[in-house]
Parts: structure tokens; sequence; C-alpha cells
């Protein structure tokens, strides 16, 4: 019985969605009376396409394809950084080897790239310390942020600022790394830096520090759109610990 009502069930689902979308009347017709033909039809013909057009759906079918071919990317950027050798080509392939955790082989990359022209480019020498410390050598990405910011005194980005203070913090040098961390948590673009700037403190047995910290971030992320909150759920939980 179910197989037999299934069919119907779905052609009506599908007429509505027609009607409501306003498309060509003749699915209607179409799906009366060839229900699940017809269903099929609509669904392959109108909805498909347009999932795929959609920002959900391109998405969904890069997940997929990611997950088909994992390392596709990584063989498309590599062939183009050896067909141009252009700075864009390197760039992105230094990008895709580290976030297959190739980091030596990333770091090789942006190390050829760093030269003339781009020897002090601010966006290649991020994802340089970037590689470096996601590979464990904070000292080093510490020196290359540092250089960074010698050679690009306008060059403003959260990010480098906050693997600053990440490098900082796993070096030891504790103390230098709360002083950045207090001055980039109010003006991050997310929760990171203030829930890392609180495990420090409280790291440090400096408790009620820690907790003031979170408590103002909580505050703030009370009010702030449900996309925010969503977004940043992981670290909102993890102050939500501290608190």
């Amino acid at each position: 019985m179910l197989y037999l009502i299934l069919p119907y069930a779905l052609s009506i689902a599908l007429i509505i969605h027609c009607i409501k979308t306003g498309r060509n009347w003749i699915w209607v017709w179409v799906m009366l009376f060839l229900p699940l033909l017809g269903a099929l039809a609509y669904t392959a013909v109108e909805i498909v396409p347009e999932l795929f057009r959609s920002r959900s759906g391109q998405r969904t079918a890069r997940g997929l394809k990611k997950a088909m071919d994992p390392f596709g990317d990584l063989r498309r950027f590599e062939r183009e950084a050896q067909v141009t050798g252009n700075v864009a080509s390197r760039q992105r392939y230094a990008e895709e080897l580290a976030r297959h955790g190739r980091y030596e082989e990333a770091i090789a990359q942006y190390q050829q790239t760093l030269t003339g022209l781009y020897e002090h480019d601010p966006n290649l020498m991020l994802g340089l310390a970037r590689a470096q410390f996601d590979k464990g050598d904070a000292p080093a990405a510490r020196a290359t942020l540092e250089t960074l910011m010698q050679h690009n005194p306008g060059f403003n980005s959260p990010e480098r600022h906050l693997l600053y203070a990440r490098a900082l913090e796993e070096e030891g040098n504790l103390e230098r790394a709360v002083d950045e961390y207090r001055t980039l948590a109010p003006a991050y673009p997310g929760a990171e830096a203030a829930v890392r700037y609180a495990q420090l403190l409280d790291r440090q047995g400096r408790r009620e520090e820690a907790r003031k910290v979170v408590r103002e971030l909580l505050d703030q992320a009370r009010i702030a759109p449900a996309h925010y909150r969503r977004a940043q759920r992981a670290w909102l939980d993890a102050a939500a610990r501290l608190a």
C-alpha cells in the first residue's frame, strides 16, 4: 500500500512546489498523469540544477567532490604552480600543502615565492608564519611575523595579531602573550582571541581576571545576531566552561 501511495504523495508535494514557485503548468499535468516519472523528471529538470546554482548547493557539491577526491585541488594547484610559476599559483599551492599537513613543503613554497618584489609581501609572510606555527616551530613563526611588521607597519590583520600572541604563548613568553591577547581580544572579529586570553589567565592562576573576560564575552554574545552565535559556538562553549 505504501508503494502505491508514495508516488502520488511525492507528486502532490512537487505540484505544490511547482505552483508556488511559478513553474510551467505543463509540469502539473505531467505529474498528475504520470506520478512517478513526472516527479522524477521535474526533480531532475527543475530542482536539482537550482540546488547546484545556490550557495548551499555549490558548497555541497564542493564537499562531495573533496570527499571523493581529497587530493584533487592539491594536484591541480601543483600543476598550475609548475606551469605558470607565478606568485598567485605558488601561494595557492602552498596553502593547499599546509591544509594537508605537509608543512615543510608549504614552507619551501612560501620561501621560494618571497623574493624580488614579493620579498616582504605581508600575505605571503603571514602564510609562511602560519605554516611554521602549525609545524610546531613557534620561534620561527614569531620571527617571521616580526619581520612582516617591520616591513609592513600598516598591515592590520587580526589573524596576524592572534598568531603572534599564540606564538609568544607557545614559546613560554607568557607576559608578552597576555599583553597581546589583552590588546587584541576586544577588537577581534570572533570569540577565539578572548577565550584564548581567558584560558591563559586561568592557567596562570588569575581566575577572577579570566572569569571577567569570559563574562563580558558571553554578555556580548547574548545580544549578537544568531549567525554569530552559531559560527562561534565552540568558542562560546569554551568560554562558558570558564565563567
